[in-house]
């Protein structure tokens, strides 16, 4: 079956739920058929945070005061890495435009396809993060810490940047603008979770910004889908 022929108009009747479980399996699919845009993410956060110590200084004392910043900074790159291609591809041969017009929900589908970039692109970096952090002089007692704010924190980015894929569909070579569109909204996430990181090495409690990073992946989870759909809607006009 062709790409472009996943939603047809008259599958009005099946649930908004089903049709987004529909894409993101369709997602997960097609992305391990361009293997070099799955791995290119996680390769870039992997060199980053590998050159640091050799660009620097080996000693763990002076790693470990600058391990927060690069490895959350390095995750944030990895992370726009990939929202260029978020609704890209679907746009070129017209499957959002047959998503827009087939009856279901817009938000849910976007939702679905957000939530696959996240899988794809996030979730190998939330594993990754420990070894990464481990080459930075972190202590293993800090693994578990940093694996979930770095959870929350590339959801987080994965939402906001769905909306900021959504702005920039209609424009050639959108990368750029999409970058400058993001990096200033995810201040705020590269903040905590560094605060994070930086807590669980010490060994205090990271409770309060896991809190904030909490409610801002809430946040997102609530309000970008619809904004992406928005966004989508006005891009295909």
């Amino acid at each position: 079956m062709s790409t472009s022929t996943v939603m047809q108009p008259a599958a009005s009747s099946t649930s908004a739920l089903t049709a987004a479980r529909l894409v993101l399996e369709r997602d997960l699919r097609l992305a391990f058929r361009k293997r070099e845009q799955l791995v290119q993410p996680l390769a870039f956060f992997a060199i980053v945070t590998t050159l640091f110590p050799l660009s620097i200084t080996p000693e763990l004392s002076r790693l470990r005061e600058i391990a927060p910043g690069v490895l959350w900074v390095a995750a944030l790159l990895s992370s726009l890495l990939a929202l260029e291609f978020l609704f890209r591809d679907d746009a070129q041969d017209g499957t959002l435009e047959q998503y827009a017009l087939s009856g279901q929900s817009l938000t849910w589908l976007l939702f679905a396809k957000t939530a696959a970039h996240w899988l794809l692109t996030g979730l190998p970096l939330s594993l990754a993060a420990p070894f990464a952090a481990g080459a930075l002089g972190a202590p293993a007692s800090a693994w578990t810490g940093i694996v979930a704010s770095v959870v929350l924190g590339t959801l987080a980015l994965s939402l906001l940047g769905a909306i900021g894929a959504g702005l920039t569909l209609g424009v050639k070579r959108g990368g750029v603008l999409l970058s400058l569109l993001v990096l200033p909204l995810a201040m705020p996430i590269l903040i905590f979770g560094s605060q994070a990181t930086e807590l669980a090495m010490k060994g205090a409690s990271i409770a309060a910004p896991m809190y904030l990073l909490a409610a801002l992946t809430v946040l997102g989870v609530t309000l970008a889908p619809i904004a992406a759909a928005a966004a989508v809607r006005i891009s295909l006009e």
